[in-house]
């Protein structure tokens, strides 16, 4: 880095001192309701489903304990999994906590997430949001699955004393219906309303949340901590705020990453298009009757597949290796060349960095990656150069998708031990 560069971090980071200051003064002195953040009210008021009454968003609906581990079983799973144990200083509690929270037509319905607490003695906590990769089997996810990824992700952050809020999405773990996979206002509604509800667990125990969030997640999770990030920045929560921003390998150019898809270009590519297409189609319609994107005999059972009832394993086994064998040449030319809702839809999600962050951006990716392309991670920090925001990317090695989320954690951890 040159003596400019260093210049203009130096000056970067002492406004983010004073940026911190701030908000830890604020954090000090908020309440738990609107009066505390004026400013942020009328973005309240604009949420998808401020016609509700506000208490039944994030309100817990039941809480079961799932695990409680000392310090040293936590080490252990961490190890065992593959993820650098040195910075476990506690503890830890889990819950599986259903919530209130709305669909993506803001209808009333619930969702389910795991809450990850300290064994420490402080009152107050920093709290992460941890945000996910690409589910299809409900069962797969930190709230219901002990030897599951992103339950030891959980159990790692809480360990160095920090409260965590993993939300499951809609339609996964004990939510109801089908998963909106990629749907940007329920992405962020299911988290919103999962950070509400840690927030009513956790001083059921005489203990509090601090109000800034920081926000990490990995693959489909990390647009989604960006859509989170900005969200709580233009005060969809009339408390919480964005405290520091982490994403790892998400794929920022939804559009390219699709077309690679549909090109045979992506590890996979069949079983992520199939389950795309699938979501979408219901969500907005892509096809009128699954023969038109689907060939023959697939066309007859490639939807039940994705119910959020099977596995990865069995969803593989019942699809060609490759899109080309699956999907018919109109789809995957829908695909290569989107127009209509398609467009609109994708471009939503081209788009989740194209905003300025009031706090750090910190990505990590791996240019080994060959299911979501390095390129991605380029796509996200151009639009961040262009906003002017503050960010870093950092390449974990030539490692592939699922390996680049376990060399990624402990550089998260400390970026999060450096945030305010």
């Amino acid at each position: 880095m040159n003596i400019s560069r260093l210049r203009a971090r130096s000056a970067k980071s002492g406004a983010l001192a004073l940026v911190c200051a701030a908000a830890a003064l604020t954090a000090a002195g908020s309440g738990d309701g609107p009066a505390s953040s004026p400013a942020a009210a009328p973005a309240a008021h604009q949420h998808p489903a401020a016609h509700q009454p506000p208490a039944a968003r994030g309100a817990v609906v039941s809480a079961t304990p799932v695990l409680d581990l000392d310090a040293a079983e936590v080490a252990a799973r961490l190890t065992a999994k593959g993820i650098d144990a040195g910075q476990v200083r506690h503890g830890v509690r889990a819950h599986r906590i259903v919530y209130r929270t709305v669909d993506t037509r803001g209808r009333p319905t619930t969702a389910s997430e795991l809450v990850a607490l300290p064994k420490s003695g402080k009152r107050t906590l920093r709290v992460v949001s941890w945000l996910h990769g690409t589910q299809a089997y409900r069962g797969e996810v930190a709230s219901m699955n002990d030897a599951a990824t992103d339950r030891s992700t959980a159990l790692l952050f809480a360990s160095t004393g920090r409260a965590v809020s993993a939300p499951d999405y809609l339609g996964l773990g004990e939510g109801p219906g089908f998963h909106p996979y990629g749907h940007p206002e329920a992405t962020v509604s299911a988290s919103v309303d999962a950070l509400r509800a840690a927030r009513a667990f956790t001083r059921r125990d005489g203990r509090d949340l601090d109000r800034r969030v920081l926000v990490s997640g990995f693959s489909q999770g990390g647009p989604a901590t960006m859509m989170v990030g900005r969200a709580l920045q233009r005060g969809v929560d009339p408390y919480f705020r964005p405290g520091a921003l982490a994403p790892i390998a998400g794929p920022f150019d939804l559009s390219a990453f699709e077309a690679a898809a549909a090109n045979d270009e992506v590890e996979k590519s069949s079983l992520y298009l199939a389950y795309f297409a699938t979501a979408w189609n219901r969500m907005y319609g892509l096809y009128d009757t699954p023969s038109r994107a689907f060939r023959a005999p697939y066309d007859e059972r490639v939807e039940s597949l994705f119910d959020g009832h099977h596995q990865v394993g069995q969803i593989a086994a019942e699809l060609p290796a490759t899109s080309k064998e699956l999907f018919t040449e109109e789809f995957l030319q829908q695909v290569r060349r989107p127009t209509g809702v398609l467009r609109r839809g994708l471009a939503a999600l081209d788009t989740t960095c194209d905003w300025r962050p009031d706090v750090p951006v910190h990505l990590f990716h791996a240019k080994g990656d060959k299911d979501v392309a390095y390129a991605n991670a380029l796509h996200c920090r151009g639009q961040l150069i262009a906003n002017g925001a503050d960010h870093r990317l950092s390449d974990v090695g030539d490692v592939d998708h699922s390996t680049t989320v376990l060399k990624a954690l402990p550089q998260v951890v400390r970026e999060f031990d450096a945030a305010c």
